[in-house]
């Protein structure tokens, strides 16, 4: 025996077996050439030449100018031209081989012979091409500036780590076995079957007793991700890729384990991201740690949770500066009798979301992806119908996001948009000449800054400026619109730079932002407020609610437009100029569908929306459905990803992956109208479409 785990026959020794090996967080057990991450950054070629059908000339390298003067240009031309191409060859044209000559790069002694066969003033440069490939790596390694390391970044995308082939740990720590798997298998394991790999484990008495409390913690933490629904996440899935629902989840997993009494829980619409089918393991769970002596305040909307709550306060009328009253508490049969509550409304069916009588029909023209086979999809061919509204559905996990936003966005977003992306795995997508741009509206922030507002982001202020311009006393002044802009010297108080607040560092406290004493929040100089259209200084209408300025400006067209649409999706009580950083993730949502609303429709369009309905009201969530039917009755089209049912259920189109989650889903289980999706018995969102048209066939919601 060996002191220190070491082999006489092969030579490997291997160090102390302890927790810390099985960690890649510690230096102790992480794969020493990825430092623990299971990736490299590396440079894409696919992003590097994102169009192979354009020539040199016409730049098919987008990393590199076009600048054939350029030194780096002029040695290509060099290579090229010893083999008989030029800058007007197109990628494609190139063989196989003199490809890969341009990634990798020639050497100097092939070089030299190369160059003997030139003429004029390329004979002068080196004896070497390092290949694109080498020359970007050199780039990135001597970047003397973040910006410049972040363009090149653009090019790259993660590859596995070729040491620990993404695993993360040494290869000593792998070598440990248990029950035939290492560490990475067994967290490789969804959930679901982690559970069953530890219920079968078989183990020696001696073993048993070593392994006893641990294995009984590990089962306990694994049984209560399985009973909030999240028996599809792989143990090892990065917390990045997680929703925010998922996220809560395991958070709430977390606190059940520990078996607490007497808490007090606050969650914030623990629903999103969950499929009607899961909803309700979620709620028994929350019941579960109210009958364990908790107490457990909701943010919700969602109507079965309402359904299940022992008491609701249900805050309103409306929101914004309408809102911040209590409106109604008590059951929900006691909300549904107070008139004043909206909420109240829509639970008693007094008001509702109607179902279309008739469906859009496709007019033939499809987007067709076929062989969808990225993370759990299972080489599928998807239809989606154009100028409908279509609607993805399927249990948390199923494939969803994967197919629209990693491979059918991503593929349309690189040939129409030109965006530097690259789509997941599949083999080819039909259809893309039927459609000339795709817009991702998603929930991200429309500004970072406290100067991006509504009014900048909808284009509504420059039309304002401009009106403020040709004011007579604007014009005996000499101001030009660019006088009313926060964001330019002239107009704008140089006190505050145009912000209206001052920051205050706190060293080690929180920023303190104070209005500026100069302007006291106004944005702009004592000349520039002096200018009034209608009574009004520019400041006083930046701090108009949409409402308002719909009403002070209905004479504008222009104007007037382009406000009343930002009204239409439920924003009349938000102010022009409040700051895009105080907006909800909802409200930035409606205000670029406003945009988009109030551009002229081309009728080629594709809207993608993912889960639009987070965190909103069921009234809000009947505006944002008249919004979307509008941009498809202009012929664009939408593709929803969506779990709410009052969404599902006005669909024209619907696509429904699983059946189940993780390595379980990934196929397509049913594709149709809804009425026809409701017959497949098989499919999870069928069943509950089913309910849903039954319900509103029985109440009469159909229109």
């Amino acid at each position: 025996f060996s002191e220190h785990f070491a082999c006489n026959d092969c030579g490997i020794s291997l160090p102390a077996i302890e927790p810390r090996l099985f960690s890649f967080n510690n230096p102790f057990g992480a794969c020493p050439d990825c430092t623990g991450l299971g990736m490299h950054m590396e440079f894409d070629k696919a992003l590097i030449v994102p169009d192979a059908d354009k020539s040199f000339a016409d730049r098919c390298i987008a990393c590199f100018s076009n600048n054939l003067n350029s030194y780096f240009m002029k040695q290509l031309g060099a290579v090229l031209a010893a083999y008989g191409y030029s800058y007007d060859t197109k990628w494609n044209e190139l063989t196989p081989e003199m490809q890969q000559l341009l990634w990798d790069g020639v050497g100097e002694s092939k070089f030299k012979f190369l160059y003997e066969n030139l003429q004029g003033e390329v004979k002068e440069h080196n004896t070497t091409f390092d290949g694109i490939l080498n020359v970007l790596r050199r780039r990135y390694r001597e970047a003397f500036s973040d910006a410049m390391r972040q363009d090149l970044e653009e090019f790259m995308t993660s590859t596995p780590c070729a040491s620990c082939h993404g695993s993360r740990l040494k290869p000593e720590a792998l070598a440990i076995l248990i029950g035939g798997k290492n560490i990475c298998e067994v967290t490789a394991l969804t959930v679901r079957d982690c559970l069953q790999f530890f219920k079968k484990l078989e183990l020696t008495p001696k073993q048993q007793i070593i392994a006893h409390q641990v294995l009984k913690e590990i089962m306990a933490r694994l049984q209560f991700l399985n009973d909030v629904g999240l028996d599809y996440l792989t143990l090892d899935r990065s917390a990045g890729t997680l929703s925010g629902g998922e996220a809560q989840r395991i958070r709430l997993a977390t606190q059940i384990g520990s078996g607490l009494t007497g808490v007090l829980y606050i969650l914030d619409e623990p629903s999103i991201g969950l499929h009607q089918r899961d909803n309700g393991k979620l709620l028994e769970t929350l019941k579960h740690l109210r009958d364990l002596g908790n107490t457990l305040i909701v943010v919700e909307h969602d109507e079965e949770t309402m359904y299940a709550a022992d008491q609701i306060i249900d805050i309103g009328p409306g929101a914004g500066e309408h809102g911040g009253e209590v409106v109604a508490q008590g059951t929900v049969e006691e909300i549904k009798q107070v008139p004043a509550s909206v909420t109240g409304t829509y639970l008693s069916g007094r008001k509702f979301i109607p179902v279309p009588k008739h469906r859009r029909e496709c007019d033939g023209r499809m987007l067709t992806i076929h062989g969808a086979r990225a993370n759990n999809l299972k080489n599928i061919d998807v239809s989606i119908p154009l100028g409908v509204f279509t609607v993805v559905t399927g249990v948390s996990g199923s494939g969803k996001s994967t197919l629209i936003n990693d491979i059918l966005y991503n593929s349309l977003a690189a040939k129409l948009n030109g965006a530097r992306l690259r789509a997941s795995e599949h083999d080819s997508i039909e259809g893309i000449e039927y459609t000339d741009k795709v817009i991702n509206i998603d929930q991200s922030p429309i500004g970072r800054t406290p100067r991006s507002n509504p009014a900048t982001y909808t284009g509504v202020f420059d039309f304002i400026r401009e009106l403020f311009s040709q004011t007579n006393e604007a014009k005996l002044r000499g101001y030009k619109a660019g006088r009313f802009s926060f964001n330019v010297k002239g107009g704008r108080c140089e006190a505050c730079k145009g912000d209206g607040m001052n920051k205050i560092e706190m060293n080690f406290l929180p920023d303190v932002y104070v209005p500026c004493e100069v302007c006291h929040g106004a944005r702009y100089n004592r000349d520039t407020l002096e200018v009034h259209y209608k009574g009004k200084s520019i400041a006083e209408v930046l701090d108009m609610t949409v409402s308002e300025a719909c009403e002070f400006f209905k004479n504008q067209p222009r104007i007037y437009r382009k406000l009343a649409v930002l009204e239409d999706v439920g924003l009349g009580y938000i102010h022009l100029g409040q700051a895009a950083t105080t907006l909800s993730g909802g409200e930035a949502q409606r205000v670029k569908l406003a945009t988009e609303l109030s551009r002229r429709s081309t009728g080629r369009t594709v809207y993608i929306l993912d889960e639009p309905t987070t965190g909103l009201h069921i009234a809000d969530v009947h505006k944002l459905l008249d919004v979307l039917q509008r941009l498809v009755e202009g012929g664009d089209s939408v593709i929803v990803i969506e779990h709410n049912l009052d969404v599902i259920k006005v669909a024209d189109y619907i696509i429904d992956l699983g059946p189940e989650g993780g390595d379980k889903g990934g196929t397509l289980v049913a594709s149709g109208t809804p009425e026809e999706v409701a017959k497949v018995k098989k499919s999870y969102t069928g069943q509950y479409i089913k309910q849903e048209l039954a319900k509103a066939k029985k109440n009469g919601w159909y229109v």
